[in-house]
């Protein structure tokens, strides 16, 4: 092989994944019953529907780390109606990341039927999870900012996972930002969202 290999630019997936799900809960604790009606910053959604495909990312995240591949068929059982989204998602989030930090297997994940490196899986769901944190408190009308260090990395992240073929399915068109915006802003704008919503 010639030339020099391309490195993988962040540094400790699985820790930025921690961070992320860190910001979540955050902002998970400001649901209240009453906001499960909102309408969140993802187009067609209410705040239920978001944390449900939450707890769907989440679920689909558990598989990569269990089984070192994602089938990418959904499973119609992730949430129990019945029980409080909250506390599931909350606690799927515990039970994913002890799951994390636990594996150092450092082998490819299957996505369908193509291998990636193990690291651009916990860094794809990072900005999942972060990005949909702030989703549901701006839903609670109580939008918190991403911590700059966390969205700066998460910047690099959305740079190589986010292209022109996810807008607008995916991710609305960037917007206009501020030439003295923080990377937390940058980070909204870049993936279509209004800091300001809340």
């Amino acid at each position: 092989m010639t030339g020099s290999a391309v490195a993988w630019p962040i540094a400790d997936p699985v820790a930025l994944l921690e961070r992320s799900i860190g910001y979540a809960l955050g902002s998970l604790q400001l649901v209240t019953p009453r906001d499960m009606t909102a309408p969140t910053p993802c187009r067609e959604w209410d705040l239920r529907a978001l944390l449900a495909h939450m707890n769907d990312a989440l679920a689909t995240l558990q598989e990569a780390v269990d089984d070192r591949a994602v089938t990418l068929v959904p499973d119609p059982n992730t949430i129990d109606e019945s029980t409080d989204p909250v506390a599931a998602l909350r606690d799927r989030a515990c039970h994913l990341l002890g799951s994390w930090t636990g594996s150092g297997d450092a082998a490819p994940i299957r996505i369908g039927e193509v291998p990636v490196l193990a690291d651009i899986v916990p860094a794809a769901g990072a900005l999942e999870v972060a990005v949909h944190g702030w989703d549901v408190s701006a839903a609670c009308g109580q939008p918190r900012p991403i911590p700059a260090a966390l969205a700066d990395e998460l910047l690099t992240c959305a740079a190589l996972f986010v292209t022109e073929a996810d807008r607008p399915a995916r991710f609305a068109r960037p917007l206009e930002v501020a030439r003295d915006a923080g990377p937390g802003e940058r980070l909204l704008t870049f993936l279509g969202r209004h800091p300001g919503d809340g």
